[in-house]
């Protein structure tokens, strides 16, 4: 019963997801120089993901917060995962690096926020209510696992339109594990 829930769900987001997205986020990962990645809590986990499937299909890719990120300038992209737009320290984030010259792209729940005001382009995954309470899938579960099934979706559309091998993917995976 609860895997159906949790399915069901996810399917009724994400075809409330506007279908351009995919081809569109796409493009802005294309046109950076460099792509730094953040979120708090599950939404970082969330990005984390993602950031490792775009090294493994040949971006330059850093997860904000880690110890070996480099600083952000202009021509690089920010990706903020934040199912409120809300959190301090994203808003902070966003602020700097706007400031410096990087485009600011949100992945929200919500198309107006304080950091959807600041970025140059918003995804909203779903409709807001669709995140009203959900039994059996508390607090931001709903967000983070529609934002991983989006984010997975378009990692799939950027191997097929770009016609990365999975060997070649492969290759690109850390090997001291």
């Amino acid at each position: 019963m609860h895997k159906q829930l949790v399915v069901e769900k996810i399917k009724d987001i994400l075809n409330s997801t506007k279908e351009s997205y995919d081809q569109k986020l796409t493009y802005l990962l294309d046109r950076a120089g460099r792509i730094f990645i953040s979120g708090a809590g599950r939404s970082k986990l969330v990005g984390n993901f993602f950031a490792m499937r775009l090294m493994h299909g040949g971006y330059d890719v850093s997860v904000v917060g880690e110890i070996v990120t480099p600083s952000i300038k202009d021509g690089d992209l920010l990706i903020i995962i934040s199912g409120s737009g809300e959190t301090e320290q994203l808003i902070s984030f966003t602020k700097k690096a706007k400031k410096l010259g990087a485009d600011i792209i949100l992945i929200s729940a919500r198309s107006n926020s304080t950091i959807g005001d600041l970025a140059d382009a918003v995804f909203q995954i779903g409709k807001p209510e669709q995140y009203e309470k959900v039994k059996g899938m508390p607090m931001g579960t709903v967000f983070e696992l529609s934002t991983l099934a989006f984010l997975e979706s378009t990692v799939s559309h950027i191997i097929h339109d770009k016609g990365i091998e999975e060997e070649v993917m492969r290759s690109r995976h850390a090997n001291l594990e």
